[in-house]
């Protein structure tokens, strides 16, 4: 039998990073606003860079939540990423037109920067598209648990 327990691990940490966003007593447009820098943040390609901008503004700013940031993170972990640069690069082909002259064959160093203008275009698009959907729903979800709360 197939052990495929690793698919299912990240939901129980995802479910507890936003028990934890929406414990902190922090209104709900600030965990909103949170969760979508952290979306946004994770959503980018930064090669973990990342990481630390969202540490430095938990402990900056008095509006970050911890614990959202964390959600993010948790939400767009590394077994989304590869389906998130994936959508980015379809994102920037509809965008900028196919990377002009070689065939998915011939790509090579010379077509490297044609497919990177493209990925990254694209993933800045779909960044700030998850931005917008997160803010959404962990704004309404914070304020339906405040509501189920009082």
């Amino acid at each position: 039998m197939i052990d495929h327990s690793w698919v299912t691990r990240p939901v129980p940490r995802v479910r507890s990073a936003f028990r934890v966003a929406f414990s902190e007593d922090h209104p709900p447009q600030w965990i909103a606003g949170s969760f979508a820098l952290g979306i946004f943040v994770t959503a980018l390609p930064t090669l973990g860079a990342g990481l630390p901008v969202l540490a430095w503004a938990s402990h900056r700013f008095v509006w970050a939540n911890k614990g959202a940031f964390v959600a993010a993170v948790a939400t767009l972990n590394p077994l989304v990423k590869g389906g998130v640069y994936a959508v980015s690069m379809l994102i920037g082909i509809q965008l900028l037109g196919p990377v002009p002259g070689p065939t998915h064959v011939d790509i090579g160093l010379d077509a490297g920067t044609d497919v990177l203008v493209r990925l990254l275009v694209g993933n800045v698009v779909l960044a700030l598209g998850l931005t917008v959907v997160g803010y959404a729903v962990a704004y309404r979800t914070a304020h339906a648990v405040r509501r189920s709360r009082s």
